[in-house]
């Protein structure tokens, strides 16, 4: 590696590093109430030299902002909030791990929606019959109001296990700790909200199945990533909607 990339490298992690904190610090100060819902958040450039960060970490961090729907931009207007997470996220983790939580997310978005489009393609009847296994077991955790995180992380592995690449179940193993995690805040979070929300959270997983079963490879990857996005964004959700 010559010292040109060595030097871009280096300062990619810096700037993930630092848009993590910037992350992070804006989430907390949303969180605490110093800034409300429709509040208008400081401008770029009043971050950047508040934090001492550099304009793109700061575009960063607002666009991962604006992806968790906790803030919404109006052109020549600014950044506004958007929505509060309620104050349960707190109860089940630190603002601190969220960062970790959604740059998770970010990496599963890709290689699990890959997965379940192979999938759709490599299907054999023995794998197939564990994925209805695995999506059974979810159902009965859903209709018990279970927290159900070794059903959910088993179902993912399902199909990861279905597309007859090891790889994908042995990334997925390699990051069983960090996935169960998030997996394990979402679905406390969920509990918390009407049946109707545990209801939607299943239906998704059916969705994936289906879309697999019927050897539906587009229709498999966009379920799967639209499972993701949406887990990510319920993170953020407050408890007193009904979905």
């Amino acid at each position: 590696m010559n010292r040109t990339a060595e030097s871009l490298e280096r300062d990619g992690r810096r700037r993930q590093r630092l848009g993590d904190f910037l992350y992070k610090q804006v989430l907390s100060q949303i969180m605490s109430g110093k800034y409300d819902v429709g509040a208008r958040l400081p401008t770029e450039a009043d971050l950047a030299t508040r934090f001492d960060v550099s304009r793109p970490v700061v575009r960063e961090a607002l666009a991962r902002l604006r992806e968790d729907g906790v803030i919404i931009s109006r052109q020549g207007s600014g950044s506004y909030v958007s929505r509060r997470p309620a104050g349960a996220v707190l109860e089940f983790t630190q603002v601190d791990s969220i960062a970790d939580i959604q740059r998770c997310f970010e990496f599963r978005f890709d290689i699990e929606g890959g997965a379940a489009a192979l999938a759709a393609q490599r299907w054999t009847d023995d794998t197939l019959e564990e994925l209805h296994k695995a999506l059974a077991r979810l159902d009965i955790v859903t209709e018990d109001r279970g927290l159900g995180i070794d059903a959910d992380f088993s179902f993912h592995v399902a199909v990861a296990q279905a597309t007859g690449n090891r790889f994908f179940a042995s990334t997925l193993a390699s990051l069983q700790s960090h996935i169960t995690f998030g997996m394990n805040l979402t679905r406390n979070l969920s509990l918390l909200r009407a049946n109707e929300r545990l209801a939607a959270v299943q239906a998704e997983h059916h969705e994936i199945v289906e879309a697999i079963r019927t050897r539906n490879p587009d229709w498999a990857r966009e379920a799967m990533q639209a499972h993701l996005a949406n887990a990510r964004r319920r993170i953020f959700e407050g408890t007193d909607q009904n979905i």
